[in-house]
């Protein structure tokens, strides 16, 4: 626990230092105008299934957002993409929406599943093995780690640990190991390519405390920490059906470390939606997207747009939770005359506390609403989003959420069920009393 408070402590210094660049080519008088509307809130958007299939627009996403600019292309409202997608760097990301959706969109306005590793900088320092595929180097390097190898690193220094493909064996004579430093941490991005590889290697890693060039002579637990981006047991691309995830790659990894050790995988942090850290890390974000668009006013609403039950409406609504819990224990704190207490919010086991009450010196908002659309993981036509709680999945091996997270099927129900985005933005406008022009 105690090296959780730390991460804690680290989080809060993050949230606090992160320093975003902002636009200057928009008068803040324009922009300042649109905060003259009755609500003051913010959009988070989901991307896979929400705004795109793979990489093919769905159409409704480019007409949404024709309404969501000004004649000038500019915002009318604090806008963040959340993804747990992590093989990227933001700014190709951005440079990505930019051009499907024909708008242009800030690296400032992208939140990937990493994206929160800034604020571990008790991490930052250790040599870290990191695992998934993209420029996962750059991405290290990018969220702050300065000791980076990678899985092919590994198997470099290493050649006699990769078996499984015999026709990656080595052939010839083993030539004489790198030496690599002892790896004191672990950092999932995302699924990797080569599966069986970067399961063996991991598990080398964790069962010789960092040494994986070492015989396992004995058992080294707690292992080293591992920190993991990404849940998703599954995500929509152009296929019919939807198709693994990274957390399917973690049931993988974490089923392997059971089965050999007996003892269960740790995550000294497990980040991406739907745990709370992110959502923490996408309110900062929305909120420096406010001060640019010249708004006093701290945003009242948040409205988490995405396709996934399981992800971003069980996110959304666990962050909804958080966000009236902290608000309700800040008013008590106020009406006793009393300093806000330093309280540990736990919103899933194991998953990464995060410091609340007095980590924030800014009014958070009121809540959180989940917006579901039926253009990606969720098909209402072979799906059923039942009120009664008696007829919801409550069986532990059907939810889809990662092992850590308690099952509670009510944070699956969205606050509101649409076809498309552009009807669930539809239906934000009429509820803050914005124009749709």
């Amino acid at each position: 626990m105690a090296g959780v408070l730390s991460q804690l402590n680290m989080f809060k210094l993050g949230c606090r230092c992160v320093k975003l660049s902002r636009k200057t080519t928009t008068p803040a008088q324009t922009m300042r105008r649109y905060s003259t509307y009755r609500g003051l809130f913010g959009l988070l958007f989901d991307i896979d299934g929400v705004l795109v299939r793979g990489r093919t627009p769905i159409p409704a996403a480019k007409q949404c957002f024709r309404n969501l600019v000004d004649g000038n292309g500019n915002f009318k409202v604090p806008v963040v993409f959340v993804t747990n997608a992590g093989n990227s760097m933001r700014q190709s990301k951005a440079q990505e929406l930019s051009h499907l959706l024909e708008v242009e969109v800030s690296p400032e306005q992208v939140m990937l599943s990493h994206s929160p590793l800034r604020a571990f900088t008790q991490f930052h320092d250790m040599c870290v093995l990191v695992s998934g595929q993209g420029p996962v180097v750059d991405v290290a390097h990018n969220v702050g780690f300065k000791n980076v190898v990678t899985i092919d690193m590994l198997r470099e220094a290493y050649p006699l640990l990769d078996m499984v493909d015999h026709n990656r064996r080595p052939k010839e004579m083993i030539p004489p190991s790198k030496d690599l430093p002892p790896i004191e941490a672990v950092v999932l991005f995302g699924e990797p390519i080569r599966w069986e590889t970067n399961l063996q290697l991991i598990t080398d890693v964790l069962l010789s405390n960092g040494r994986p060039g070492n015989p396992v002579t004995s058992l080294h637990y707690p292992h080293i920490p591992v920190l993991a981006c990404n849940m998703d047991l599954l995500w929509m691309a152009e296929a019919k059906n939807p198709r693994f995830g990274h957390g399917m790659f973690l049931v993988c990894l974490e089923n392997i470390y059971k089965k050999i050790t007996g003892c269960e995988l740790k995550y000294e942090a497990l980040i991406g939606k739907p745990s709370v850290v992110t959502y923490n890390y996408a309110e900062l974000l929305i909120r420096q997207q406010a001060e640019n668009l010249g708004w006093t006013q701290p945003v009242e609403r948040l409205y988490a747009i995405g396709d996934n039950p399981m992800s971003d409406i069980y996110g959304g609504n666990l962050y909804d939770r958080y966000l009236k819990a902290i608000n309700h224990t800040r008013a008590q704190a106020q009406a006793h005359a009393g300093d806000i207490p330093y309280e540990v919010f736990d919103d899933a086991k194991r998953s990464g506390e995060v410091l609340v009450g007095g980590s924030f010196e800014h009014r958070l908002p009121e809540g959180c609403s989940s917006i579901l659309v039926c253009t990606g993981v969720y098909n209402h036509d072979q799906q059923d989003l039942s009120s009664d709680p008696e007829q919801m999945v409550t069986e532990q091996q059907i939810f889809h959420g990662h092992r850590d997270f308690h099952f509670d099927p009510s944070l699956t129900q969205p606050s509101f069920l649409v076809q498309d985005v552009r009807e669930g933005v539809e239906r934000v406008f009429e509820l803050e009393g914005w124009p749709l022009e």
